[in-house]
């Protein structure tokens, strides 16, 4: 067997080869800084559960006033029948339908003098 041996490299052919050697690594090395990553994610989780508290809290907010107006229009419609019965009641103690009733039902009527006793006894 023959072995080759090897020649020197030139200086032209040294630099090439590591030319070739540096090409193969990236030109700027990227450096983590986990430190400044931690802060952010912990910004952004802050973030986004004082948004989720916010949003929340307006759900509650429109919940709460839609049950104020149901609330309020449930009052308005018990006095707006408050007021209708008081109008019923006062028809019903009229002295017409009273006299109404007292003579169509009863068969009763309105005596036509009126006379008064006083004891002389008493004085």
């Amino acid at each position: 067997m023959l072995a080759r041996q090897e020649e020197p490299l030139s200086r032209e052919q040294e630099e090439r080869k590591l030319l070739r050697e540096k090409s193969k690594e990236p030109l700027y090395r990227t450096v983590l800084n986990t430190r400044f990553r931690s802060h952010c994610r912990t910004l952004f989780l802050v973030a986004a559960a004082l948004a989720m508290a916010v949003t929340i809290q307006s759900g509650i907010s429109a919940s709460r006033g839609y049950k104020l107006i149901a609330v309020q229009k449930q009052a308005e419609d018990v006095e707006r029948e408050n007021a209708r019965l008081r109008i019923e009641i006062a028809q019903m103690k009229s002295p017409e339908r009273i006299k109404s009733i007292a003579q169509d039902q009863l068969g009763m009527q309105v005596p036509k003098k009126t006379y008064f006793a006083h004891d002389a006894g008493n004085p």
